[in-house]
């Protein structure tokens, strides 16, 4: 979950939730520049976090305060393999090309471990045999994938920079990441809230795109399941943000 401290406690934004807003971006595209199979890649990019079950998982930190995701650390290899085996397998129900997007989400996100542990070795291998074979099965060409997922990652990074409050103060730019074509891409947030994308790569000049996020009037918790069951009583809040070409 993605955790944002405001003035009386947290406000809590699920992964499922940042996956949501991450394919209403890639939605306004710009339709003639977008990356093949565009509906499949916009399921993959709406559900590459379905791994989070925040009800379900250790969300606290020692202190007793939420814990945003990028405090956690996986410290038994063998259960978050099976996890992401979970995962993968779960995308392969919505196609081929759906799982092989996440596939390769599984592979950037979780190379870095290779050498932990065999089992951990094994699954990675396994994803690189996944991901060429169905890339022949569909008969796509490895650059229309690659550039397919780094749309997807382009939409993922916008959509973190947005729930994770990293708008840069006195209209500054900051760095997206490079789009499925290349080119790089910025951000920047005009003092009327505004915001604006350069170069422009969405099809309207004007849009508004939401999150939810669980407002939580509480700092510190005893257990896991205290903040559990705060969240599923917590008042919803929608964050807006409205892009504009300029």
């Amino acid at each position: 979950m993605i955790v944002n401290a405001t003035p009386n406690g947290w406000a809590i934004i699920y992964h499922r939730a940042h996956a949501l807003l991450a394919a209403q971006l890639a939605g306004q595209w710009r339709r003639q520049d977008s990356p093949v199979r565009l509906y499949e890649t916009i399921t993959a990019i709406s559900h590459h976090d379905d791994l989070e079950k925040e009800w379900e998982e250790d969300i606290l930190t020692e202190a007793g305060a939420p814990k945003d995701f990028t405090l956690s650390t996986n410290k038994d290899i063998e259960i978050g393999v099976n996890k992401l085996a979970e995962l993968a397998k779960n995308a392969l129900y919505r196609g081929r090309w759906v799982a092989l997007l996440i596939s390769m989400h599984i592979s950037r996100l979780n190379e870095p471990q290779r050498g932990q542990s065999s089992k951990m070795d094994n699954f990675l291998d396994e994803q690189l045999q996944n991901q060429q074979r169905w890339r022949l099965e569909l008969g796509i060409e490895k650059k229309e994938v690659d550039a397919a997922y780094a749309f997807m990652q382009w939409c993922d990074r916008l959509s973190l920079i947005l729930c994770q409050q990293e708008l840069p103060a006195d209209e500054r730019f900051l760095e997206i990441s490079n789009g499925p074509d290349g080119q790089r891409y910025d951000i920047k947030q005009h003092r009327d809230h505004l915001v604006t994308v350069k170069p422009w790569p969405f099809q309207e000049e004007k849009f508004t795109v939401n999150v939810e996020a669980c407002d939580i009037f509480q700092v510190k918790f005893e257990s896991n399941a205290e903040l559990s069951q705060a969240l599923q009583k917590a008042p919803i809040s929608v964050l807006k943000w409205t892009f504009v070409k300029s």
